[in-house]
């Protein structure tokens, strides 16, 4: 009610015949003005400036990352003379610390902890070298990257010294958003607030929810693409600038309901406002494993789609992958889903929007039409995707003997070829260890038991191997798809 009133005042200033000096008018319109300053006061100590700086040179002075450690990429102590040459000044713009020095690469972020972890946009940060974080008070702190998601364009970003003080925003609902709300943005566009750390505020309503892009039919090809292909974005007509990926889209009451980003431009047309990730479960979700410094392992079904998905309400599938957890919950071509734990599915976009958000060994349920009959499958418990964009997790699992593993859906994906009944994929061979040290264990080979117990899944693999202990007996296919044993001690 007290936004339908917010939203009546400007409605009545715009209207013929209604004087800017009327009694009424005067106080609604300053209520609103009122509303968005405190929905800015409650906001704006939780935005953050983020200064990116992707230089080579850090390295070369012996401060560049960690290349033993993902996203390690630690602070930097110049060591400057006063002579002023082109070699003094170039070091001196590495130093992103300096209120002084003009950043090469910006965006925003929200602190969404007092520990110092800051939420901002994947790109903002992609790449980079080294990370400074300024805050609204004009503290700031260097920063590693907790981990990074490329496909729901989101990273979490780890200060080294979180200054005393830090607040942090509040989360609304991303997910009950209507068009014609209220929302005020709130960024640094073109790192305004490099300096201070102080945000730039605008705002506007909300366009539209839910905006698409052209789809594709599979969810393999759905993996080489942004999250945002689903249509999840917000559509605002609050103006986001570049340097506001990152920012936060707030409603009234000063909650956090959107991530401004620069990249969600779906269209290609040119427009005064921009788009948010909404702040919603699914995203939600997302941020607390990134705030782990895990992965985000997003599920699979196993299915491919029709590409008309307007021929009938629902998302038609034209193929299904064997072995995979849609065949074995009984699935054929050309059943109908429509609907995934009883939320609708109409298209294409709705299946892959409400499997691909959810993660590995969930278990959801499917009602499917089959002919003239709706049936209910499930629980069918979700494999994992394969991703080949980008991603960083500074907390990874264990390497015993230097081994890493993945789900065997990760390579059966790359053609959509039959899942095996069990097993494990090698995803990563450390150097220098006892597994690199044996030619037939590879990557992408897949490893079927351990001491002669099968495993099935990452979990089962590592576990297996703990209890192995200094010796593990490891079977594997090799290159005609034929067991062979390795003795790793």
């Amino acid at each position: 009610m007290k936004l339908v009133q917010r939203g009546l005042a400007v409605f009545l200033l715009l209207q013929p015949g209604v004087a800017p000096g009327d009694g009424n008018t005067d106080r609604e319109v300053l209520a609103l003005q009122k509303a968005v300053e405190n929905a800015i006061a409650r906001a704006e100590p939780g935005i953050a400036c983020v200064l990116v700086s992707r230089s080579e040179r850090y390295a070369v002075l012996g401060q560049g990352p960690d290349s033993d450690i993902p996203g390690k990429l630690g602070g930097f102590r110049g060591h400057f003379d006063t002579r002023d040459d082109e070699r003094f000044r170039a070091d001196r713009a590495l130093d992103l610390s300096n209120p002084d020095t003009v950043p090469e690469s910006f965006g925003s972020g929200l602190v969404i902890s007092r520990t110092g972890l800051v939420l901002t946009c994947a790109h903002v940060v992609r790449n980079a070298t080294k990370v400074y974080v300024r805050l609204p008070n004009g503290k700031g702190s260097w920063a590693d990257i907790q981990a990074l998601d490329s496909r729901s364009d989101l990273a979490v970003l780890r200060l080294l010294d979180p200054p005393d003080g830090m607040r942090e925003v509040r989360f609304g609902d991303g997910g009950n958003l209507r068009r014609g709300q209220f929302v005020v943005g709130l960024a640094n566009p073109y790192a305004a607030g490099y300096r201070d750390g102080v945000p730039s505020a605008s705002w506007g309503i909300i366009s539209n929810v839910r905006r698409r892009a052209p789809g594709v039919t599979s969810e393999t090809d759905r993996a080489l693409q942004s999250f945002h292909r689903y249509g999840t974005l917000i559509q605002t007509d609050v103006r986001l600038n570049p340097g506001c990926s990152g920012g936060a889209l707030v409603n009234l009451d000063g909650e956090v309901v959107g991530v401004t980003t620069a990249l969600g431009a779906l269209t290609g047309l040119d427009s005064p406002g921009g788009f948010a990730v909404p702040v919603d479960r699914r995203m939600r979700q997302i941020i607390e494993v990134l705030s782990r410094g895990e992965e985000v392992e997003y599920g699979f079904l196993g299915v491919r789609m029709n590409p008309d998905d307007r021929a009938r309400r629902g998302a038609v599938i034209l193929d299904v992958l064997k072995g995979g957890p849609a065949e074995r919950a009984g699935l054929q071509s050309n059943d109908v889903v429509v609907a995934i734990n009883d939320n609708p599915v109409r298209n294409n976009d709705d299946l892959f929007l409400q499997i691909g958000s959810l993660t590995v060994g969930s278990e959801v349920f499917l009602s499917v039409r089959r002919g003239a009959e709706v049936i209910r499958k499930g629980p069918v418990s979700l494999t994992k995707l394969y991703v080949s964009i980008p991603s960083l997790a500074s907390r990874r699992p264990p390497a015993p003997f230097g081994l890493r593993v993945d789900y065997m859906s990760v390579l059966s994906q790359r053609s959509f070829n039959a899942l095996p009944d069990d097993g494990v994929v090698i995803r990563e061979i450390v150097p220098k260890s006892i597994a690199e040290g044996q030619s037939l264990l590879q990557l992408d080979r897949v490893i079927t038991r351990v001491n002669g117990k099968p495993v099935t899944s990452p979990s089962e693999f590592y576990r297996a191997m703990e209890q192995a202990g200094n010796r593990a007996e490891v079977t594997i296919l090799n290159s005609e798809h034929r067991p062979e044993t390795v003795i790793l001690k």
